[in-house]
């Protein structure tokens, strides 16, 4: 048993997941009837993303539920100890990695969203599962948030915010990355500069796309 799939985790989870399911981005008006096209370029602006990600605030924007297990499963299986998250969002992927480190022992999750509501429902959910105590929420842009006090060496880091700061945020956490240490980036073809970052032979990672827009990277050396 773990604490992923027990109670109060695994109820919640359940619930959280079926929200998300019914409340698709693609429902707003907003973007119901945007290009494929005039999406993915908001989605890569580095001077729209707080619009855009505002005008989104009352959408979860989830992980699926075999990224969460998977987020799980590597976290708890590296034995992480120091985790970052880029894009709590309300806190579905922050709970399948504070589960991965209340089995492992213990740890500490630092997690950042620049909208309020969402922070607070995120709070709220993370409490609900008993984790709170293994996350700090940091609100606001992620490019100050984690510029400064945190852990020497991180193991995981997680992006799943704004796509266009993928690299920023990676060359900016980057000496901190212990050897080893796994990158995951979702929906990560919306970002080609990161994807130039990480998967060339001498960036200093291996790298690979695996399921549902999932690049998984590891830091070399």
């Amino acid at each position: 048993m773990t604490t992923l799939t027990t109670a109060p985790l695994a109820p919640l989870l359940h619930r959280l997941f079926e929200e998300a399911a019914l409340a698709s981005p693609e429902d707003n008006p907003a973007f119901a009837d945007m290009p494929a096209a005039n999406l993915a370029r908001l989605m890569r602006s580095k001077t729209q993303y707080l619009n855009f990600y505002s005008s989104l605030k009352d959408y979860p924007l989830a992980v699926s539920p075999a990224t969460g297990t998977l987020l799980y499963m590597l976290a708890r299986s590296h034995g992480a100890r120091n985790v970052v998250e880029f894009g709590t969002s309300f806190g579905i992927s922050t709970l399948h990695l504070a589960a991965a480190l209340r089995d492992n022992g213990g740890g500490r999750l630092i997690s950042t969203e620049f909208e309020p509501s969402k922070v607070a429902r995120a709070r709220q959910n993370l409490s609900a599962a008993g984790l709170l105590d293994l996350v700090e929420i940091r609100e606001g842009d992620a490019l100050q948030t984690l510029a400064q006090d945190l852990p020497e060496h991180i193991d995981l880091l997680l992006l799943d915010g704004a796509k266009a700061l993928y690299p920023d945020i990676l060359q900016m956490l980057e000496n901190r990355l212990a050897p080893g240490a796994l990158v995951i980036a979702d929906d990560a073809e919306y970002s080609p500069e990161y994807l130039a970052l990480v998967r060339p032979p001498a960036a200093g990672y291996l790298s690979m796309a695996i399921a549902e827009g999932v690049e998984l990277s590891m830091r070399l050396g």
